[in-house]
This record gives structure tokens, sequence and C-alpha cells, in this order.
């Protein structure tokens, strides 16, 4: 907009206007702003002052400032509007955008909403509130220009006119038979350059890529990424036309999914939110803490079976730390290649057997060469060459494990239809932690007479 002086002293007039009720200025200054900047001001206002905007605005205007706010955070605004209002400001949103925001709502709520909402805008939200959540029908649009096949290219531009308006993308345009199946596609250029008496159906291109209904929104979400799209049609089982994804949908998509894969990896059931209290944080994040406390245990009893092993060397429970941490640290890096490459789409199935086989090499590798460091330092340090030898090799295996274990958990999972992401790094590193408990003092133990 301005330089950062001009934009404070116009939000200062804003404010200024809005508190003086004058209406006339406040429009002007406030409409001035572009629509993200209009939802940031919005939100930086106290609930008295907010009760006064949307009495100095439209429906219309609201419903823009409301589509630039994240989703998560707009339902306390529309529970603090006039039913009425905010039934009205709904019926102007884009239908794909009101119906997330309305997902987030007690059913009551929703119910309310759309029995004052005029049926035209209800019917087109409840077509799309009825899809499974995460699906391409919960996300994708209604409003959306199709063309019949046998429209002549002047007739196409006339409806495009009529129908532009209330689109949400007119870059690409989709055709239809006379039964609503989805038959071509063009875009607007095309339509531009052709010769206005000539048939939709002649100009058109018939290889469509399309998506289903029913298909997980990550999957579109990684097709539309492969294949650039901006916008993709959405067709039931017999190819009829229901819908459009757009790209904007997508990222919010690709947002959403980065974030619970985050909350996942990282053993808490969802990411809190900045205005979340302690006691909500903490019930999220206890039920795993706990299940993880468990493992802990088992890692601890693994020890105590080892006691007699300690008691005759007691010098091995100085490396525990060391070994236990390698190995997380090694199946950690291992899991977040596996899960980033599945969750891309990058591993078919020859690329998860590639996948294996490169993290196997790679923690021989990096096992050999820490496994031969620690055993040079333990030497110098301790004089102790048997020992040196024991850590190293201890060191060696658990890394070659440690990394196998973090790429073959994930592709486990992705066979078995879980959320690989669910192989967060805390269940990797505990699972570790045993596995490098086992062999270290399992050698220990081997080889308990080289050591005394």
């Amino acid at each position: 907009m301005e330089n950062t002086n001009e934009q404070i002293e116009h939000l200062v007039v804003i404010k200024t206007a809005l508190l003086n009720e004058n209406i006339d200025e406040f429009r002007t200054e406030f409409l001035s702003l572009h629509p993200y900047d209009q939802a940031q001001f919005f939100m930086e206002q106290s609930q008295e002052l907010r009760l006064q905007i949307y009495a100095f605005l439209s429906p219309e205007e609201t419903a823009e400032i409301m589509e630039n706010i994240e989703l998560e955070d707009t339902e306390p605004f529309f529970s603090e509007m006039d039913p009425r209002f905010a039934a009205m400001v709904f019926a102007e949103m884009a239908t794909d955008d009101a119906v997330d925001i309305l997902n987030e709502l007690e059913k009551d709520k929703v119910a309310s909403f759309l029995t004052i909402m005029n049926n035209e805008a209800a019917d087109e939200i409840k077509q799309l509130l009825h899809y499974e959540e995460k699906t391409a029908g919960s996300i994708m649009t209604t409003e959306f220009v199709a063309l019949y096949k046998t429209f002549t290219v002047k007739q196409a531009m006339q409806h495009l006119k009529t129908e532009a308006p209330d689109a949400e993308t007119i870059y690409y345009l989709y055709v239809i038979d006379e039964d609503k199946r989805l038959v071509g596609v063009l875009s607007l250029r095309d339509l531009i350059i052709a010769a206005e008496h000539t048939l939709i159906e002649e100009v058109m291109g018939e290889k469509i890529v399309s998506v289903s209904v029913a298909l997980d929104q990550e999957e579109v979400a990684q097709m539309m990424r492969d294949y650039d799209f901006l916008a993709v049609p959405v067709v039931d089982f017999q190819d009829h036309l229901l819908g459009i994804i757009t790209v904007d949908d997508i990222l919010d998509v690709m947002e959403e999914e980065a974030d619970d894969d985050y909350s996942k990896f990282a053993a808490v059931s969802d990411v809190g939110r900045p205005d979340e209290n302690a006691f909500i944080s903490a019930k999220k994040r206890l039920p795993w803490l706990i299940i993880l406390l468990f493992l802990g245990m088992l890692t601890a009893s693994l020890i105590g079976r080892f006691e007699k092993t300690l008691d005759q060397v007691a010098v091995l429970a100085i490396f525990i730390p060391l070994i236990a941490g390698m190995a997380g640290n090694t199946g950690t890096q291992a899991l977040a290649v596996a899960v980033r490459g599945l969750a891309t789409g990058d591993y078919g199935k020859q690329g998860k057997a590639k996948l294996i086989l490169r993290e196997a090499g790679t923690g021989l590798i990096t096992g050999t060469v820490c496994g031969i460091v620690i055993t040079v330092v333990i030497y110098l340090w301790k004089g102790e060459i048997f020992l040196g030898l024991l850590v190293g090799l201890s060191i060696m295996a658990t890394l070659i494990v440690a990394t196998l274990a973090g790429s073959l958990v994930p592709i486990i999972m992705d066979r078995l239809k879980i959320d690989p992401a669910v192989a967060s790094g805390p269940f990797i590193t505990t699972i570790n932690d045993i596995i490098s408990i086992l062999i270290y003092f399992g050698m220990a133990t081997a080889f308990m007479n080289l050591l005394i």
C-alpha cells in the first residue's frame, strides 16, 4: 500500500472515524484498504468496535473480510454477529469458504443459519456440507462457469459475461454435454481468439484431468502440484461435473496437512493455537507422553536386566546416553526423509526400495565413521582399546539399525494405510533407545571377559 508511516496514519484516520461514528469517512478510508489489511485491522479491534464495523458494512463487504481470516479464528466473530446478519454474510461468501467455516460450528448453529439464509445460498451450501471432510467434495466450489459443447463461441462469450461475476475463476472453462457430463476444457484465451461461429466442441481440449468427489484432499493437492493447475474439475462416478477446486483452496489444504503432519511428527494431537491455555495444551499432549513414558519404562527394565554386566564393568554406564542419543538422532533423520517422500508422493514401489537401500548404505557409512571416531577417542581418553572397540561397534550397529528403522517404519505404516506421520520423532527415538540398549549390552555381555 503506502510506506509504513503513511500506512499507520491511514489506520489512525480509520480508527478515529470509527470511534467518532463517522460512517462515510470510515467507509471511504476502510474500503480503500486491501482486503487482507481490512481483516487485520478488523481483528485488532475490541468487540464493541467490531459490532460497530458490522453496522457500517454490508454483508458482502463483511464476507470479504471473513474470507481473509484464518479458518480457525472466524468462529468467535460469527458468534458475536446478529444471527440474521451472519446468515447474510455466509450467503455472500464463496460457497466452499462458507462450508469450511460452518463445518467448525456446532450443528444447531449451522441449522439456524441455513434456516435464516435465502434458499438459493442455503441449497448450495447444503450440497457441499454432506460430503465427508478432507475430500475433494468438501473443498470444491460450485461457483464455476460451464459451457455446453453445442454453444457457439459467441453464445459462450455471452454466457460467460452473465456467469463470470459470481464464478471463483474463469481461467479454465469446462465443457459439458446435454447430460452435464464433463467432456472437455478450454482456456479463456482459447475462447477469445476463436471465431464467433465456431462450436465449442471444435475448440475444446478433450484430454481432461479431473478428480473424484471422494478423493482425499491431500491427493488432490499432490496432483495439482504435479500438473501446475490453477483449477481442477470435480466429478462423480458418472463424470457429471459437480464443482471445481482452485489453487487458493489447495494452498489452504497444504498448510492444513503440513500442520497435521508436524503435530503428529512431534507426537502431539494438534498444534496449539497461540491463545490456547496451558490446561488444553497439556490435555492434548498427555496421552502421547504417557504412552512414551511406558515405552521408556521398557528401556529402563532392559537396562535392569543387564545389572550384572553393569556391576562388573561400571564404566559402561557412561556411554548409555551417547549410544541412545546417536540412535535417536539418526533414526529421526531417516524418518524425516521417509515421511516427506511419502507425503509428496516421490516414492513409488521402486522408489521405496531405493530409499531403503540408500538409507542402509547411509547408516553403514555414518555408523562406520562414527564408530572409528569414538573408538579412537575412548582409547585416548580411557586407555582401553577393548572398551573403545565395544562402544565403536555398538555405535556402528546401532546407527545402521536405527537408520533402517527410521525409513522402514513409516513405509510399513503407509502400506497398512496408517498415516506415516504417526511414526513420530519421539516414537522412533524411544524404539531406537530400546534397540541400542539391546545391542550395546548384548555385545558387552558377550565380550565381558575382554572388558574385565
